[in-house]
């Protein structure tokens, strides 16, 4: 236990240095690939269709009760006040601003996330990675940039399904089986919504994805240890993934209420 407690503090610090590190240089290489036209569009094609197949239907499927569980909590708060006409504004706001992002990020994080840090993981134990820099082939520029760029496209696709999914089901739920009033829902959610709030509901995603991405990347590079290894840095993707994600959707909703007031309606 005092081994751990001492080991700890030096471990997160070198773990989330080096992603910052990674982050920074496959985004530089990003850049100029793209400005080169050295981008990998192979690689960036096949890498999208596999976290698209991979978290799409799931984060369909988490979209749906999402969006009922909070068309029925927003429902029974409004009706506790009087003011039932807002609950298609209010449910539509949270999926929007709050869930469609963070759901496609957690799905992200869980399927592509996981199957990215396997994948580098096994070949960092196979002594792939270690021949392609004897080699002289940039890992970051072959790997992880276009992992990089699928994340952040595949991320932004899927928050926009989750909208459209997750209030889609919250006004069929609304209408069908709370007998609310079509009309009322959407009336009230078009009033109170702003295109300021899908501006923040993409630069979540775009956040979110690079998140992911470099996470995944980065445990997948450091794995050592044999397949046990591999399976330790994918427990440890998913888990610093999620928690990094929470922390910054905090910082971006709380950048987003100091800099755009809501002074009425």
């Amino acid at each position: 236990m005092a081994g751990y407690v001492h080991r700890h503090p030096r471990a997160s610090l070198e773990t989330v240095g080096g992603q910052f590190v990674l982050g920074i240089r496959a985004i530089q290489h990003l850049i100029v690939d793209l400005l080169t036209f050295r981008f990998p569009v192979k690689e960036f094609i096949r890498q999208s269709t596999f976290m698209a197949s991979a978290s799409a239907l799931p984060t369909i499927f988490v979209a749906i009760p999402i969006g009922m569980t909070l068309s029925i909590q927003f429902a029974l708060l409004a009706g506790q006040v009087g003011a039932t006409s807002l609950a298609g504004a209010a449910s539509g706001l949270a999926v929007i601003r709050q869930g469609a992002p963070m759901v496609s990020a957690l799905l992200m994080a869980s399927a592509a996330g996981s199957a990215v840090c396997a994948d580098l993981g096994s070949r960092k134990i196979r002594d792939e990675i270690d021949a392609m820099e004897v080699m002289g082939l940039s890992v970051i520029r072959r790997l992880v940039v276009p992992r990089l760029a699928a994340a952040i496209l595949v991320s932004t696709a899927l928050t926009g399904v989750v909208c459209f999914v997750g209030f889609l089901s919250g006004y069929l739920f609304n209408t069908f089986v709370q007998n609310g009033t079509p009309g009322t829902f959407v009336t009230t959610f078009a009033s109170f919504a702003t295109l300021s709030d899908f501006y923040l509901t993409i630069v979540k995603s775009i956040v979110f994805g690079a998140i992911v991405a470099i996470v995944a990347c980065q445990k997948g590079l450091t794995t050592r240890g044999g397949p046990a290894g591999v399976a330790n840095s994918v427990n440890a993707t998913v888990v610093a993934s999620i928690i990094l994600l929470m922390l910054v959707n905090v910082g971006f909703t709380q950048m987003y209420v100091l800099l755009f007031p809501r002074t009425g309606f």
